[in-house]
């Protein structure tokens, strides 16, 4: 078989790897790239096959980072089966279409501007209807249950302890008599995550595709992180101000609401303030997702099954307030209590989590508290690196909020994690494939695993391919579009870079300007200033 991937090869989203055997043709995952503008660019890029000719995509989970181009690819003319988990299918119901509404509403603000410069619209990478249709191709699986594809494939779904309903897929592939095993870690959840159980240990395989988002780090907090979390918020609390948490609205909103719960009977001082203060989940998809949850008790470990068991919701506590409509989010920024406010997107780079750090960022006050990943290039990984000043709505907004992040909350295991879990392998594998997770990342975790596993690794490119049997993995030299794919991405990255030269050049001018210069140096700047701007005037055209 050929294993080509395209995506989350060195960056940590848009999963996809596309899978050719000899009579099939299917992908793992099929996920949205999130980012910058210049990795978003990648969502626009045609697939390397025809869609149309593809059998089955089979999906780990519902994050968007690995579910959020399924509406791409129906509309360009898959029809296959997408298979996957019931608690996954369940949670795509939601965040498919949601992420059909943002393609519409970003694409609508897009075309207006494009209207005033006097451009002709462009479509949204696709619509609600769009990825509501896509639905009908979904069929559930349960975790553990060897099923038959073909003569050639059978699959197999376990826990992968990363959000509900998340899987690690087991593969056995026959080829000219001989079969091969590959396994998929899709996201690797931590061990002791609340709600869900530990991730399945996996007995043998001879190839591995094995995520790395945490490959460099250490989760130090994960006993202690809900002191952490206790600490910070009466902090903040008592100074006045909100406590703000960007949350995916799936997982670990489930997760803080779970533990918070959990300690509503141990009334010391901080708890007693804590639980006297609003809680507002403000994402109509997290109270969706909430209730998937309660609907997939099966899902759940021991400790979160017995609440369930002694009659105690352990997705609720008093204090805890939902707010659906557009007008109750809005009306959290003109309280003048302080209130705790757990909101998509996780990231910051869409929702109403935007609106909510409009009105605290600047606010000494108040405290952004970040719980899960954030990736380069997004607006939460440029306040966690120490941002001063960011635009959100056309405003520059200074940042003057404390700026937090406690990784015990983490979906993803982290280094330690990811080595214990391929010890628990009785037949190691032959190679493992290293994705999911910034190049440093992937580098330490490679050479951890060389060195305490004695196995060989491989960090494969963008559009890298590799034909694996039962014996051997065989390197190709192909590359898939790099001609056309990856120009595009250069103009970007060029942008990117003159966005942030200019920056800097501002900086340096402004600060010149006020030293004593001549009449004649400044007309001389201003008209290397004015060719800098005549030849980004012609580019425009």
């Amino acid at each position: 078989m050929r294993i080509t991937f395209l995506g989350a090869a060195k960056t940590v989203t848009g999963s996809c790897f596309f899978i050719e055997t000899e009579s099939t043709k299917f992908l793992v995952d099929c996920g949205m790239f999130q980012g910058n503008s210049k990795i978003d660019a990648l969502n626009e890029e045609d697939f390397p096959f025809n869609p149309a000719e593809l059998d089955y995509i089979f999906l780990t989970h519902a994050h968007i980072d690995h579910s959020g181009r399924i509406p791409r690819i129906f509309v360009k003319g898959f029809k296959g089966e997408i298979i996957t988990t019931k608690a996954t299918a369940e949670l795509c119901t939601i965040m498919l279409p949601d992420s059909g509404h943002i393609q519409e509403s970003e694409n609508e603000w897009i075309n207006r501007k494009r209207a005033r410069a006097g451009k002709p619209p462009v479509e949204p990478l696709y619509t609600y209807k769009d990825a509501f249709d896509s639905l009908k191709l979904l069929r559930s699986v349960s975790y553990g249950n060897v099923l038959k594809i073909n003569n050639e494939i059978r699959v197999r779904f376990n826990d992968a302890g990363h959000i509900l309903g998340s899987a690690i897929i087991e593969m056995w592939i026959v080829e000219k008599g001989e079969e091969t095993k590959i396994v998929f870690t899709g996201d690797l959840g931590n061990n002791d995550v609340p709600i869900l159980r530990d991730p399945a240990i996996i007995e043998n395989a001879d190839y591995l595709v094995i995520e790395s988002t945490y490959g460099n780090r250490h989760h130090q907090e994960n006993e202690d992180r809900v002191e952490k979390f206790l600490n910070i918020v009466n902090e903040t609390l008592k100074q006045g101000g909100n406590v703000v948490i960007p949350s995916f609205a799936v997982g670990r909103t489930q997760a803080l609401i779970y533990e918070l719960n959990k300690k509503k009977e141990v009334y010391d001082e901080r708890l007693k303030k804590l639980f006297e203060t609003p809680v507002f989940i403000d994402s109509p998809m997290a109270i969706s997702a909430t209730e998937i949850f309660r609907r997939n008790l099966d899902c759940y470990d021991e400790e979160a099954k017995e609440y369930i068991e002694n009659g105690d919701n352990p997705l609720d506590f008093p204090g805890l307030i939902f707010t659906r409509s557009a007008d109750e989010s809005k009306a959290l920024n003109a309280r003048k209590e302080s209130s705790i406010i757990i909101s998509a997107s996780g990231m910051c780079d869409a929702g109403r989590i935007k609106h909510h750090l409009k009105h605290n960022l600047w606010r000494k006050d108040s405290t952004i508290l970040f719980v899960g990943y954030q990736a380069e290039g997004s607006l939460g990984r440029r306040l966690l690196d120490g941002a001063k000043k960011v635009r959100l709505f056309g405003e520059e907004i200074g940042v003057e909020a404390r700026i937090e992040m406690i990784e015990g909350f983490s979906g993803h295991a982290d280094k330690d994690g990811l080595l214990s879990w391929i010890k628990g392998f009785n037949r190691k594998p032959k190679k493992i494939f290293i994705v999911h997770g910034e190049e440093d990342a992937m580098v330490e975790l490679s050479n951890e695993i060389n060195k305490e596993l004695n196995i060989d690794t491989i960090i494969p490119s963008m559009g890298e391919s590799f034909v694996v049997n039962a014996h051997n993995v065989i390197e190709t030299d192909e590359r898939i579009k790099t001609g056309t794919s990856f120009r595009r991405l250069a103009v970007l990255e060029t942008l990117e870079t003159l966005k942030e030269e200019i920056e800097e050049l501002s900086n340096i001018l402004k600060s010149d300007l006020k030293q004593d210069k001549t009449d004649l140096e400044v007309d001389e700047l201003r008209a290397k200033l004015k060719n800098v701007e005549k030849a980004i005037v012609d580019a425009l055209r």
